[in-house]
């Protein structure tokens, strides 16, 4: 019979035929590193993503929200960042980060929404 070694140190791994790690750390340990963002730019995207929609949220009174784009870059928004643009019938184009959007309005001024969830 073939000797399994767990891939995070290395140790036999005894027990069950399709155990994989030689123990719950080693299995965390493992999944942590694999699933981690692996390079400092990615990381720094997420964090101004996460930024950005925390911005939106905390803004956002009701259904919608008209402010100062000015507003918003007090906040520390980032409109270079977002995930995703949505344009509508009328051709204005909602900008979107996870599911908080905004269109920009004239006199520099910002229409925050939430995008509705399918049940």
């Amino acid at each position: 019979m073939e000797k399994r070694t767990c891939p995070e140190c290395g140790e036999i791994i005894k027990g069950r035929i399709d155990k994989k790690f030689c123990s719950d750390m080693c299995r965390n340990a493992f999944n942590n590193k694999v699933n981690s963002d692996t390079t400092n730019y990615v990381r720094n995207v997420n964090n101004i993503l996460r930024k950005n929609r925390r911005v939106l949220e905390d803004s956002l009174q009701g259904d919608k929200t008209t402010l100062p784009k000015q507003r918003l870059i007090d906040k520390g928004f980032n409109f270079k960042y977002y995930t995703n643009q949505l344009v509508t019938k009328n051709n204005h184009t909602y900008i979107y980060c996870y599911e908080f959007g905004y269109l920009p309005l004239d006199n520099d001024l910002i229409l925050i929404v939430k995008r509705k969830t399918e049940n």
